[in-house]
C-alpha cells in the first residue's frame, strides 16, 4: 500500500519517507486508481525502472467487484508483488483500493502499508477537535434537503458523543456545502476547514459556526477540502 503526495505541487520525498523508494524500485506491477497519475507519481519519485516497462491495472469507482478483482490478484498468488496506489494520499482509505486488499486478506496474501500522507488524519491532527474519537463519513448527499438532514445528524453525534465528524465533497461543490453548514448548524458548533493540505497554499482553520458566519467562506472553490464538525 503505497502513499503518494496529496498535492501535485509537493515533491514526493517532502511528504513520503525516502525509505519507500527501495520498495518502489522492487516492483513492476501496480494496481492503481488512475494510471496517468500513478505514472506521473512514479516518474517524480525517480524510480530506477523505466515507466514503460511497468504493468498497470486500474481499480477505480467503475470497477465491478468479482472477476476483475480476482484477475488483479492472480499475479500476486503466482508470487509477484504488487503496489497499490491511490490518485492522492494513502490507498485503501476513501479509495477503491480496499477491494483488492480485502481479496488479498481472503486469500492469505500479506498486505503491507507504507508511511505517507493522509488528508483525513492530517486535517484531524491540525483541527484541535477531539482526536480520541472521530469518524470519517465520506461524501454527504448532494440534494440540499438530504444534506441538511445528514449535517444535523453529524452535529448531534458530535455533541452527544463528543466525536469529531469528518467529511468531504467534490471540490466544485465545496462552497455550496459550506453555505449549507453555516445555514444548518448551531452557532456554537465547531467547524474545521482544511484545504490543499501539504501544498504551499494549505489552509487549516477551526472556528465556531457563528465565527465562520461573521468571517465569511474562505477561498475553497475547486480546492480539495476536508470538513470536520466538532
Amino acid at each position: 500500500m503505497i502513499p503518494c503526495p496529496i498535492s501535485d505541487s509537493t515533491e514526493v520525498y517532502d511528504v513520503v519517507p525516502q525509505a519507500n523508494a527501495q520498495i518502489l524500485d522492487s516492483l513492476d506491477y501496480f494496481i492503481v486508481e488512475n494510471i496517468r497519475s500513478a505514472r506521473r507519481f512514479l516518474s517524480k519519485a525517480k524510480i530506477s525502472r523505466r515507466i514503460d516497462d511497468l504493468e498497470f491495472v486500474e481499480l477505480n469507482e467503475h470497477t465491478v467487484a468479482g472477476a476483475a478483482i480476482e484477475s488483479m490478484v492472480k499475479p500476486i498468488l503466482a508470487g509477484r508483488s504488487a503496489g497499490v496506489i491511490s490518485e492522492a494520499g494513502v490507498p485503501g482509505v476513501a479509495d477503491p483500493g480496499a477491494l483488492v486488499v480485502e481479496a488479498c486478506h481472503r486469500k492469505g496474501v500479506r498486505v503491507i502499508p507504507l508511511v505517507g500522507p493522509s488528508s483525513i488524519l492530517l486535517a484531524m491532527m491540525a483541527s484541535g477537535l477531539n482526536g480520541q474519537s472521530f469518524a470519517f463519513n465520506g461524501y454527504l448527499p448532494i440534494k440540499p434537503p438530504e444534506r441538511a438532514k445528514a449535517l444535523k445528524m453529524l452535529e448531534r453525534r458530535a455533541h452527544a458523543e463528543h466525536q469529531s465528524q469528518i467529511f468531504i465533497e467534490a471540490p466544485y461543490r465545496n462552497v455550496k456545502l459550506m453555505e449549507q453548514i453555516l445555514q444548518t448548524c448551531a452557532k456554537e458548533s465547531k467547524l474545521t476547514v482544511a484545504c490543499d493540505i501539504t501544498s504551499p497554499d494549505e489552509l487549516i482553520v477551526t472556528r465556531s459556526v457563528g465565527e465562520w458566519q461573521r468571517m465569511g467562506i474562505p477561498e475553497i472553490a475547486k480546492r480539495p477540502t476536508i470538513f470536520i464538525i466538532g
